[in-house]
């Protein structure tokens, strides 16, 4: 089969993909239509939960493993849709339909890709392809819940819209819960402890922190205030104030760094939701980048979570797409993105493979 009657089926497969409900946890259907593709091309496969796995035919247990994954699940479409969500159609030029650009694109891409390469021989990495589920939700059976019943990773490549860019590295995310005190009273009677006059102050502390480390890649951490929570009826002035703190932690602090340093100098009481969203990188250096380099791609950093946070070894985000149109009303993936996307994994694969 040419590359170019692979990449129309891999089209024909996300069209099938698209008019499949497949919200985080339900992907059972969009699992079984991944599966007849790899049964299409006699390609063996394991099925856990709604992730299915597969590895290349020359598969060597004395070499490293370089994972190639995308995920099958979408988030569910907002209000602003005019479209049919689950209809796929294209119009000049652009595939219209929930999950086509995040990350269904990238996921058919990577799956082309993997079978135009499964019967190649001495290959220096093993392959192993795992279209997963519930990475929308971070889900206990997501790739993370996955990790411990694949083989080895030694690098991988996690398919989201990057314009088919290198991002080399992704920011991680710790959410904290704050609580701001004061002493509850009657509105009518004087009160110097007022909760809610006390977070100003906690605002403006968070507003103007300043992290110290900076890193190459992704630039400072950023921290911001996004929730607040306070008060019960107009009379009664309330004994604290709630906050939520969203802060992307860049590649120069592990979640736990930033835990510790802002619990010890916040103005008020701190609790991390939890740390197991690292940041992610790979080195420039490494020869996976170089392939992409070589062929114009660019590198930068990249502000928004993936299932690389799951991963701890070297990772690389790409994929056909513009991460821009994620979870956004009437979602849509050009059809040259797609032919691009195949083409470049395709070229960049064998360029560190070989």
């Amino acid at each position: 089969m040419t590359q170019q009657q692979l990449t129309d089926k891999a089209l024909d497969l996300l069209k099938q993909l698209i008019s499949i409900q497949s919200f985080s946890s339900e992907e059972d259907k969009t699992a079984e239509a991944i599966q007849d593709w790899f049964k299409e091309f006699d390609i063996p496969f394991e099925r856990i939960h709604n992730n299915v796995i597969t590895k290349n035919k020359y598969w060597d247990e004395s070499k490293p493993t370089l994972l190639l994954n995308s995920h099958h699940d979408t988030v569910k479409p907002n209000k602003a849709y005019t479209k049919d969500p689950f209809h796929p159609h294209i119009e000049d030029g652009k595939l219209y339909g929930l999950g086509s650009n995040d990350a269904g694109g990238c996921l058919v891409s990577l799956i082309a890709t993997f079978t135009h390469l499964y019967s190649a021989e001495n290959l220096n990495h093993n392959i192993l392809m795992v279209a997963s589920m519930e990475e929308e939700n971070a889900g206990a059976n997501s790739l993370r819940g996955l990790l411990p019943s694949l083989p080895e990773i030694d690098v991988a490549i996690v398919g989201e819209p990057t314009s088919m860019n290198l991002a080399i590295a992704e920011k991680g995310l710790v959410v904290f819960d704050a609580v701001v005190k004061g002493t509850p009273s009657h509105a009518a009677h004087p009160n110097e402890n007022n909760s809610i006059y006390n977070a100003i102050e906690v605002l403006k502390w968070f507003k103007n922190y300043k992290f110290e480390k900076s890193s190459e890649a992704l630039g400072e951490v950023k921290m911001t205030v996004t929730q607040i929570n306070a008060g019960s009826q107009h009379n009664v002035i309330p004994a604290q104030v709630e906050l939520v703190i969203d802060v992307r932690v860049n590649d120069a602090y592990s979640n736990k760094e930033i835990a510790d340093l802002l619990k010890s100098e916040a103005p008020c009481e701190l609790k991390e939701r939890g740390l197991k969203l690292n940041s992610s990188k790979i080195e420039k250096d490494h020869p996976l980048v170089k392939s992409g380099s070589a062929l114009g791609r660019k590198t930068y950093g990249s502000p928004t979570l993936s299932d690389q946070a799951a991963l701890t070894c070297q990772s690389l985000k790409l994929g056909p797409g513009d991460s821009t149109r994620s979870h956004s009303a009437d979602e849509y993936i050009y059809v040259h993105e797609i032919e691009e996307g195949i083409d470049l994994y395709i070229k960049i694969l064998l360029g560190f493979l070989r």
